[in-house]
């Protein structure tokens, strides 16, 4: 089939599509739950609380709760009765693999499949699952991105269970598979996954919160740890479109495509009604969710045409981070069989909104609540303070570091557009707060704005309220009232790195605050109002550049940052780099997260990824120009050249200005197309080599201009060439039938 005629039948396609919603609602095992009550079936396919209550004896019960809520370490002799129960639950429920999944470099979700059943040696077989195979399994590790953290001989990589996050059933029309979350390293111990640092780092978060809160006369026997909301943007688009756009297909993202006449400008889409055949595949991938335990709860049109968002409630980070890959995961596969496709692309299309993730984060447990909450008295809002200039004081030592950890090429499409919040990393408060802050670093709070009197002493400070101010969406790190959004995670991201940097860079600022609060009060607790005011002073004299509570779009704003001496990586080849500098190193060393061969193996591998995104587009681009846009272009000049012909022929005056036009254009596309073929041709790297940083800076300062540049022309093109001979799938097409 022709280019043209694969976008014909793409159109005519998605124009007749059947919306057979009874043939929808078959699709799947978990389609018919639709008919049932959600909170009989939430869950079910979790070994939860309520499955080890009914699976486990009461005395490993209680031991495996002990590890899981108090984070102390796993007995030994309860993993193989567990391993047992998990076991005998999951083949009740047709069962017969299991898998340990993990999250490698790569960002991606891996999984190796092994059966329950072993040969008895009598021509049968028994199922078989111990506390060995439930706590360790191995995986091919010489497959998986290292950095130079191991030889390719290399092989063995490890996973071990993570307790804290529990084990579940995939469910699927092939079957059902026992999925166990798991750590990946190496033999050597060191991380090769995602989740390990997460771990780490909230261990270092959570021992020295509790120094902070023993201060104050909290004595916390449960692990603090970081809290994560993760608000999943994409693009819903009908499959054959993807199916005729080798570009959607491989990049995941239009390299070519010409502006439809109408956007999103009308700001018609957002929170608009959702289309029933959209919704008829949201509410299947509810389904799905909820029997897989993940707490989803708001669904909406987002602000560009076919954009959506999903989000759900807030849980623990580590726990959120692995439900966001499970909804990653759900959203492709019910796209498919829908007859769509799911966009995780942080800027799959050019001329409107690109996706985020936004992560809402706070601190906490059950048994000191949400440590980033207002109080109800004096002591609970100077403990609030405390905790607040914390992060304040965090973001400002670290703001490049947290930069760095939601590096990538396709969020750097994303990133400082007047859509998403600039690569400067600054913190929104509200003009409230900022306020009273500003007073305390004069040395005198005499109250607060919204008639809210305070007096000078922290000891005497009345109730804040929940919402200090307004919502800044400029900003990249907000405060919205007892929580901060991190909004520049990228949609199509692996959640994990944010939380593992703002949990580090929050450790080690609450070690400082609890230094800080110790020398003052000296054992004197009667100088705690003292200790605290002296803190936040402190912290406001020394970091309070970070605050910036206006517009992050302004250009006034980027020179206002480099005035306060803020980074500033629009690019991924300069954020990458600060993993590899001193503090960095020093930091997370210091906190146990990271080693420093760890973080450079990071490094190195975003510059890979980095360098094998932009060749693996530039090479498409290039395929696509002259096998597809190129000869759609000749063709229609040849139409017009001959059209002209005939009318000279017969007499009859015929204009020459488009045909003109067209060779124009088509010889700037072809001159375009050279200056990308030489320039991608000439990038050259290895994994591992020295000279990974100067390829990735050469790619960013010469193949996407020249990529942009090639665009350009195609663009003009695709508005030029008759509408019978384009052979891609227009934006317009794409964004506007469902």
């Amino acid at each position: 089939m022709s280019s043209a005629n694969a976008r014909s039948h793409a159109v005519l396609s998605v124009a007749t599509h059947r919306r057979d919603a009874e043939h929808l609602a078959g699709a799947h095992p978990a389609a018919a739950e639709h008919i049932s009550d959600p909170t009989e079936y939430f869950g079910c396919n979790v070994f939860d609380d309520k499955a080890m209550r009914r699976y486990l004896p009461k005395d490993v019960y209680k031991s495996l709760r002990k590890t899981i809520d108090l984070g102390r370490r796993l007995d030994p002799a309860v993993a193989d009765v567990v391993a047992n129960a998990m076991k005998t639950w999951a083949m009740e429920r047709g069962a017969d693999h299991y898998t340990h999944v993990f999250y490698p470099l790569t960002g991606l979700t891996a999984e190796k499949h092994d059966s329950f059943l072993d040969p008895d040696g009598k021509g049968g077989a028994i199922a078989q699952f111990g506390g060995n195979a439930l706590v360790q399994g191995e995986a091919d590790g010489s497959s998986f991105p290292s950095g130079g953290l191991r030889s390719t001989f290399e092989a063995r990589g490890y996973t071990a269970w993570d307790v804290t996050s529990p084990a579940y059933l995939m469910e699927s029309p092939a079957g059902m598979v026992l999925c166990i979350p798991t750590v990946f390293l190496s033999w050597t111990g060191i991380a090769l996954d995602k989740k390990t640092p997460i771990l780490r780092s909230n261990q270092a978060l959570s021992q020295q919160a509790a120094r902070v809160l023993r201060l104050f006369g909290v004595d916390p026997k449960m692990p603090i740890s970081s809290n994560g909301g993760l608000e999943q943007e994409y693009f819903l688009i009908d499959g054959t479109f993807v199916s005729a756009r080798p570009d959607l297909l491989i990049a995941g993202r239009a390299l070519f495509g010409a502006h439809p006449p109408k956007g999103q400008e009308f700001d018609d889409q957002y929170y608009g009604v959702i289309p029933s055949r959209v919704l008829g595949f949201m509410a299947d991938v509810q389904r799905q969710l909820y029997r897989l335990g993940v707490p989803v709860k708001t669904r909406h049109n987002e602000v560009a045409p076919s954009q959506y968002e999903i989000a759900p409630t807030y849980e623990s980070g580590n726990l959120a981070c692995d439900h966001n890959q499970l909804i990653m995961t759900v959203l492709r596969k019910t796209a498919r069989r829908h007859g769509m496709s799911c966009l995780l692309h942080e800027k799959p299309f050019d001329c409107i909104n690109g996706s985020g993730k936004h992560l809402n984060y706070s601190i906490g447990s059950p048994e000191v609540g949400n440590l980033f909450a207002p109080g109800d008295n004096p002591h609970e809002n100077a403990q609030f303070l405390v905790f607040l200039c914390s992060v304040i004081r965090a973001l400002h030592r670290h703001a490049g570091f947290l930069r760095a950890s939601v590096s990538s090429a396709s969020n750097d499409r994303r990133l400082g557009g007047h859509e998403a919040p600039p690569a400067i990393m600054s913190l929104f408060l509200g003009d409230q707060l900022t306020d009273v802050l500003e007073q305390f670093r004069a040395g005198h709070v005499t109250g607060s704005t919204g008639k809210r009197m305070m007096n000078v002493g922290v000891d005497t400070l009345p109730p804040l309220p929940a919402d200090p101010g307004d919502r800044n969406r400029t900003s990249p790190f907000a405060f919205v009232g007892n929580r901060f959004e991190f909004r520049a995670v990228g949609s199509g991201m692996s959640a994990a790195d944010a939380p593992v940097v703002l949990n580090t860079m929050l450790a080690e600022s609450l070690d400082y605050a609890a230094d800080f609060l110790e020398n003052v009060m000296q054992g004197d607790r009667s100088r705690l109002g003292e200790a605290v005011q002296k803190f936040i002073e402190n912290v406001m004299e020394e970091n309070s550049a970070v605050i910036f509570n206006g517009n992050g779009y302004s250009e006034i704003w980027q020179k206002e940052a480099e005035r306060r001496g803020l980074p500033n990586y629009p690019a991924t080849p300069d954020a990458v780099t600060v993993f590899s500098s001193e503090s960095v190193v020093q930091l997370c060393d210091k906190y146990h997260v990271f080693s420093r061969q760890e973080l450079k193996a990071r490094e190195d591998i975003e510059l890979e990824q980095y360098l094998k995104t932009l060749h693996t587009e530039a090479s498409l681009a290039i395929r696509m120009a002259r096998t597809q846009i190129y000869p759609a272009a000749v063709r229609y000049r040849q139409e017009l050249a001959s059209s002209a012909a005939a009318c000279a022929s017969v007499g009859v005056p015929a204009s020459l200005d488009t045909l003109k036009e067209l060779s124009d254009i088509i010889g700037k596309f072809e001159a375009a197309l050279h200056v990308l073929e030489d320039r991608n041709a000439a990038l050259a790297w290895a994994p591992g080599e020295e000279g990974l940083l100067a390829s990735a800076r050469e790619a960013q300062h010469t193949v996407i201009p020249a990529m942009e540049e090639l665009r350009r022309w195609a663009d003009k093109l695709e508005t030029r060439v008759a509408d019978d001979l384009w052979p891609l799938p227009s934006y317009l097409e794409m964004l506007f039938m469902k």
